[in-house]
C-alpha cells in the first residue's frame, strides 16, 4: 500500500513539473536555445529527477525540448515554417473552441467571462490613461497581456472538451513565448494597438452568450487571423 500511495504522488509530481516547466517555456522564463539539465531542473522545482524525467519527455513530445545528451536538453527555437504552420493550425483551433464555447458554456461560465472581459477592458483604459498621462507603464502592458490571456482560456474552458483543451494548449505553446514578446513590445509602442480587437472580444462574447456557434467561430476566426498575421510577420 505504501508502494503504491508512493506511485501516485510520483505521478501528481510529474505532472505539476510539466505544468510548471511548460508555463516556463510559454511565458520565456526558459528561453529558446537555452540549456537545461535533469538536475538543474530537479533543484529548480525541488523535486527528485524522477518526475522530472517524465515532465520532460512529455515536452519533448510536444515539441517544446529537445534532447541534447542522456541528461541534458534545450529549449527548442521554432524555425520560420514552424511559426507559420502553427499559426494556420492554431487559427482553426481557436475557431472551434469559440464554436464549442457556445455550445457548451453555462450561464455560470458566461458570466465568469463577462468578468474577464470588463477587468480586461479596465486594464486597457488604466494602461491607456497613463500612456496619455506620461507616467510610468512599467509592468502595466504585463498586467493587460495577462487579462487577455485569461479571457482567451476562459473561453477555452467553456468548451468542457479535455481532449480539445490539451490539444489547443499543446499547439499554443509552440509560439506563445514569441508572441506575448511582440505583444508587450506594441503595446509599449503604440498605444492602439489592439484596440480595434476588443470589440471582437465583445462579438465573441455575445455570440457565446447567444448560443450561436457559427457567428462564434466567424468572429473568433478573423481576430485570431489578424492576431497571427502580427505574429508571423517579420520584425520591423
Amino acid at each position: 500500500m505504501q508502494h503504491q500511495s508512493h506511485g501516485l504522488d510520483s505521478m501528481s509530481l510529474a505532472e505539476r513539473a510539466y505544468q510548471h516547466l511548460r508555463d516556463a517555456v510559454v511565458e520565456g522564463s526558459l528561453r529558446p536555445g537555452e540549456r537545461v539539465t535533469e538536475r538543474g531542473l530537479a533543484e529548480r522545482l525541488s523535486v527528485s529527477p524522477t518526475p522530472i524525467r517524465e515532465a520532460i519527455k512529455r515536452l519533448e513530445a510536444d515539441g517544446l525540448l529537445e534532447r541534447l545528451g542522456p541528461r541534458t536538453v534545450c529549449v527548442a527555437a521554432p524555425t520560420r515554417a514552424t511559426h507559420e504552420q502553427q499559426a494556420e493550425v492554431e487559427i482553426a483551433l481557436r475557431g472551434l473552441v469559440a464554436r464549442l464555447a457556445a455550445i457548451h458554456a453555462t450561464d455560470d461560465d458566461i458570466a465568469h467571462l463577462e468578468q474577464l472581459l470588463e477587468s480586461a477592458e479596465d486594464q486597457s483604459r488604466l494602461y491607456n490613461a497613463r500612456v496619455e498621462e506620461g507616467l510610468l507603464i512599467d509592468g502595466y502592458a504585463e498586467h493587460l497581456y495577462a487579462r487577455i490571456q485569461e479571457f482567451n482560456n476562459g473561453i477555452l474552458t467553456c468548451t468542457h472538451n479535455p481532449v480539445l483543451v490539451r490539444l489547443f494548449e499543446q499547439t499554443r505553446a509552440l509560439s506563445s513565448a514569441e508572441r506575448r514578446e511582440r505583444s508587450l513590445r506594441r503595446l509599449r509602442e503604440d498605444r492602439t494597438f489592439g484596440r480595434s480587437r476588443w470589440d471582437s472580444h465583445r462579438r465573441t462574447l455575445n455570440a457565446i452568450r447567444e448560443r450561436d456557434p457559427e457567428l462564434a467561430e466567424r468572429t473568433a476566426l478573423e481576430r485570431a487571423g489578424s492576431a497571427m498575421r502580427d505574429l508571423t510577420a517579420s520584425p520591423d
